[in-house]
């Protein structure tokens, strides 16, 4: 209570702090609403915290989502797990390890915002770009240097996954949507293998 005693607003009570329920609501409201129509004052009332602590901790609303969907994955880890072992079966490895990191839901809500965002953001859109071609690409071209066109051929095969994640998991189109990971695996891994496989020397004709 304050002086007058009227209820402070700004912290709930208990053990998580702000900042956390701020990140927590936001979260849910960029992949609810994507960033455009998410609002701040919304993300408050979500929170049950006054707005002026977002802008407090976060600054503004770009920099709130930037925290919010911080990938919450190791990309080095999954560009290992893809590029380590035989190169003919790195087309199954990559669809099996994209579709293991969507099926836990503490890393889809993340997902399911950036990427539902970043089709009606710019800002949205430059911050899915950066992470990709730093995060990811920069991780698997090296694995792929003694191919040409490596880094063509990296951006295709991470293309073809994002594409398959918007269609299966944000538009979530059927029966792409329901099939099993096997069924995915058997299906897109081998296209998946056609954009890194080797390629013939030219004979000079």
């Amino acid at each position: 209570m304050n002086a007058k005693g009227g209820k402070v607003r700004g912290r709930r009570p208990g053990n998580g702090s702000t900042r956390d329920d701020i990140l927590v609501a936001a979260r849910g409201e960029f992949e609810e609403k994507g960033y455009d129509s998410a609002t701040v004052r919304a993300i408050a009332a979500r929170a049950e915290v006054d707005p002026a602590m977002i802008h407090h901790f976060f600054g503004n609303k770009e920099k709130l989502f930037l925290a919010a969907v911080d990938v919450p994955f190791d990309p080095a880890t999954i560009a290992e797990t893809v590029t380590s072992g035989r190169r003919d079966q790195l087309g199954e490895r990559a669809v099996r390890t994209f579709l293991g990191v969507w099926e836990h839901q503490h890393v889809r809500g993340p997902l399911l915002a950036l990427l539902r965002s970043a089709m009606t953001n710019r800002a949205a859109a430059a911050m899915l770009r950066q992470f990709v071609t730093r995060a990811l690409l920069g991780r698997v071209v090296p694995a792929l240097d003694d191919l040409p066109d490596a880094e063509l051929r990296a951006e295709a095969l991470v293309s073809h996954l994002i594409g398959m994640g918007i269609l299966r998991y944000v538009v979530q189109v059927e029966p792409l949507a329901s099939a099993s990971e096997d069924e995915l695996v058997a299906l897109i891994g081998p296209v998946i293998q056609h954009y890194i496989s080797d390629v013939e020397p030219s004979d000079g004709s």
